[in-house]
């Protein structure tokens, strides 16, 4: 499924800055995507740098791509503004046992061109995250952020996220 936003469409309610001009398109991914998407990922380093757009690493995102792509229950989406990758999310689906069975969504990895930030392209993509969540099923959307990105917290919530939940992590990466 594709979703067209308008920037009509992003102006009511969003709070987005200076929006972008053209259509903002969302869409699954395809693996001809996959280079630029890594792209966008590698040059998010607020937190060190977790990605890499050295070929040499790319058979992993490769491989995650395909069983991204094999898995009924998520999505890897991008954002199109004029034909060109400028953001990118995944979306996936999971049943609970809790709140009697609920089907929730998970939004996870979303991240925007650092050049187009502030233009809309991250409203799009979680406005259309919300519809198609909505659409399959989902009685809710939830995602996480690092606390320390301040100004994404106040991005989600001007979208109606509420800051609720405390998460905890392990990370079995680091040494």
């Amino acid at each position: 499924m594709t979703d067209q936003v308008t920037p009509a469409d992003r102006a009511t309610g969003t709070g987005s800055d200076a929006p972008a001009t053209a259509p903002i398109l969302v869409e699954p991914a395809t693996r001809a995507d996959l280079p630029v998407i890594v792209s966008i990922l590698a040059r998010e380093t607020l937190f060190g740098v977790r990605d890499s757009a050295d070929p040499a690493d790319f058979a992993d995102y490769e491989q995650a791509f395909a069983e991204i792509a094999a898995d009924p229950r998520a999505t890897l989406y991008v954002a199109r503004l004029g034909g060109r990758v400028v953001g990118t999310f995944q979306l996936m689906m999971m049943r609970a046992l809790t709140r009697h069975g609920a089907r929730l969504a998970i939004a996870e990895a979303v991240q925007v061109d650092p050049d187009l930030r502030g233009q809309g392209v991250g409203a799009a993509m979680m406005e259309f995250a919300i519809a198609e969540a909505k659409r399959r099923g989902a009685s809710s959307l939830q995602l996480v952020s690092n606390k320390k990105r301040l100004d994404a917290h106040r991005f989600y919530e001007r979208l109606g996220f509420e800051k609720r939940l405390d998460g905890f992590k392990i990370d079995f990466t680091v040494g």
